[in-house]
């Protein structure tokens, strides 16, 4: 899974979510603006950093590390150290290492006692996150990353409605459910467009890549017969995987192009 670009996503939406893993006030966001930045001289990319707007708070430093790697800790404060050496701010800093759990906490840390002793740095452990007493949506989507598989679909379809109940702005919704899709495409691969379909509903299964996937393929694959007959063979084909995901005989007819009746008698020879 791609957890860092998830992540990305998580902290630019609802960038609260960042200061309830590390127990602060989740209004804290209000005086930050979250970026990825890029020490450019020696290449460097940082996954996250929350810049302040004003002097007397800290610079916060987001790391997701979801693969052993001895070199995690040596790597994340040459980072820092260049980062703060190249910027004209004069804020202190903070840093904030994300792990899915303990055994993957694995970096050499004896350079580094007294940074990782000190209140500069915070491990987060996502299998830990029981401890937060009160669970936001933004905290139950990270934590849906290491749900276990068998109630992964469970808790996704919660946190779909949580969302539509508590998210007025149409856009942070759409891009949170979106948020949900992905992980749950990276978790099971092998979830139905059925299952799909039910799970996000058929306005928002409209904007999610697993539905403009197999939408394409439908109309790709009647480009490619490069004849008239073709071309529609190919968009009878994606009839019941529209079907499928929820669509209405109307709805499919409009969108393909084709006759209603057309679409019925395919549905129906198909079924």
């Amino acid at each position: 899974m791609k957890t860092d670009s998830i992540f990305y996503r998580i902290f630019q939406s609802l960038p609260s979510t960042f200061f309830e893993l590390i127990n602060q006030p989740p209004q804290l966001a209000n005086s930050y603006q979250f970026s990825s930045v890029e020490v450019k001289q020696l290449a460097f990319r940082i996954d996250g950093v929350f810049l302040p707007n004003t002097p007397e708070l800290a610079i916060y430093f987001a790391e997701v590390q979801f693969q052993p790697d001895k070199k995690i800790y040596s790597r994340l404060f040459t980072e820092i150290f260049n980062y703060l050496d190249k910027t004209e701010l004069t804020n202190t800093w903070r840093s904030v290492v994300i792990f899915p759990n303990r055994s993957i906490d694995t970096g050499d840390t004896e350079r580094y006692t007294e940074l990782l002793n000190s209140q500069r740095v915070t491990r987060v452990y996502l299998n830990e996150l029981t401890s937060i007493e009160t669970s936001s949506i933004g905290i139950e989507t990270v934590k849906l990353i290491v749900e276990p598989e068998s109630t992964a679909t469970t808790k996704a379809i919660e946190i779909v409605n949580s969302a539509r109940q508590e998210i007025i702005d149409a856009a942070q919704q759409r891009e949170i459910i979106q948020l949900i899709e992905t992980i749950l495409i990276y978790k099971l691969p092998r979830l139905s467009r059925e299952e799909m379909a039910k799970m996000f509903g058929l306005s928002e299964l409209k904007q999610t890549r697993f539905y403009q996937e197999v939408f394409t393929e439908g109309k790709q694959q009647g480009k490619e017969e490069g004849k008239l007959e073709g071309k529609l063979e190919g968009k009878l084909e994606t009839i019941p995987q529209l079907l499928a995901l929820g669509l209405s005989i109307e709805q499919i007819a409009q969108a393909l192009g084709l006759d209603e009746q057309v679409v019925r008698q395919a549905a129906q020879s198909k079924s």
